[in-house]
């Protein structure tokens, strides 16, 4: 039988050996297999990231609660809140005029829009004055269609042409009305106080009573300021006790059917306001047409400038093409019929069918203080609205077949 030997026999024989002094030293002797250190650092990782997880795990749940804490709160402020909108929705709903008030509320904020959207259709006479000639050669309208319905507003109408004078029934009354179309123009704008603030349309008076446009003795046209009514005066400043101080002392003041006015010209004064240098209080109308210092008109159209003529300086003035009556000119307007005829005075006379495409700024609410300028002068022909009567007139007749005289006579077409 094997003899058996134990390691600490073995250990004590060669310690024995050993003198004493080096005895603690060769006893730390490392008999642990290689083996087992590996598993000793596996179990120290394992610790590690148990320990790591212990540590996720309990922020989780510390977020967990945190968030459950926000969403708990949450929940309570909603349920408060909505409470509170039930409460003031049934009350709300209580009032008897909220459908009422809802829609002038709504219109209210529409108010830009429907402005932009609105149409002036009464602009069609200043349209008419300006393009209907009213010499000896007359046209005159029977029948009048106006379509705003579309992108381009347009003229459809039957009318007659007369020449006034033989042979009557003349092309060229009809030519002339047609070339007229490239030289229709118009012109809008704002007035403005000395400062340049925009004065509000409503303070304005272009007009008088009979539908005239504004003017003196020397044809100079003009415009009535209302600048002490309610909220027509932009320049107003207020006092320190709250008190509103009108700036009217600074402008020459009118009587004008009751109230206090201010009148401002349509058309730069040319003379009066003509300046090289800026003197307080004077007005100033520079070469290149800048006014200042007085209330004027500010046109969307036309561009003023001042050119001396003698030393003197003298009216220049140039339209914007955009300002077109007729867009396309010539080709704006379209004669889809014509035949000889007689006038309701029994006149021999041109009729005719027109269809004329128009500049949709024309009935535009949005460009304010509209007029029409026709190609004899920059103004308004028309004294009154009650001249427009005269372009108006009963449907001219066709030529009876036992009339040689009308028969006979040479129309548009160039036939008989």
């Amino acid at each position: 039988m094997a003899k058996e030997f134990k390691i600490s026999d073995i250990l004590s024989k060669v310690t024995s050996k050993i003198p004493v002094h080096h005895r603690r030293v060769h006893r730390e002797i490392n008999l642990v297999p290689d083996i087992k250190n590996e598993m000793i650092k596996t179990l120290k990782l394992r610790n590690f990231i148990f320990f790591l997880c212990i540590v996720v795990a309990s922020g989780s749940v510390g977020v967990t609660f945190v968030f459950g804490a926000i969403v708990g709160g949450q929940g309570i402020a909603i349920d408060s809140k909505t409470d509170a909108i039930n409460a003031l929705s049934n009350k709300l709903g209580s009032y008897s005029d909220l459908s009422d008030f809802l829609t002038i509320k709504d219109q209210v904020g529409n108010i830009d829009t429907l402005s932009s959207n609105k149409k002036v259709l009464s602009r069609t006479f200043d349209v008419l004055t300006a393009m209907i000639p009213t010499g000896a050669d007359t046209i005159q309208i029977s029948e009048l269609s106006v379509n705003l319905s579309s992108s381009n507003p347009t003229f459809s109408f039957d009318a007659q042409a007369d020449a006034g004078t033989a042979p009557f029934i003349d092309y060229r009354v009809l030519d002339a009305f047609q070339k007229s179309m490239q030289y229709l123009t118009f012109d809008y704008g704002n007035y403005v106080d000395r400062d340049g603030n925009t004065i509000p349309a409503y303070c304005i008076i272009d007009s008088g009573t009979d539908g005239a446009t504004l003017r003196d003795s020397n044809n100079n046209y003009y415009g009535l300021w209302t600048i002490n009514a309610e909220g027509c005066d932009p320049g107003a400043d207020v006092d320190d006790d709250g008190n509103t101080i009108s700036s009217a002392s600074n402008y020459q003041l009118e009587e004008y059917e009751g109230q206090q006015v201010v009148r401002i010209w349509r058309t730069p004064q040319y003379k009066e306001w003509y300046s090289t240098e800026d003197i307080e209080g004077l007005p100033l109308m520079t070469e290149n047409g800048q006014i200042s210092n007085v209330a004027h008109f500010e046109s969307s159209c036309i561009n003023y400038k001042v050119e001396l003529s003698d030393g003197l300086p003298v009216k220049l003035d140039d339209s914007d093409n955009t300002c077109m009556l007729v867009p396309d000119g010539t080709e704006g307007i379209n004669i889809t019929e014509s035949s000889n005829g007689r006038g309701s005075s029994d006149e021999l006379v041109l009729r005719f069918s027109a269809n004329i495409t128009l500049n949709p700024a024309i009935y535009s609410f949005t460009n304010q203080h509209f007029i029409a300028i026709p190609p004899s002068t920059r103004r308004n022909v028309t004294d009154s609205y009650v001249q427009i009567q005269n372009m108006f007139g009963e449907r001219a007749a066709d030529c009876a077949a036992d009339d040689v005289d009308c028969n006979s006579k040479v129309n548009l077409n160039g036939g008989n």
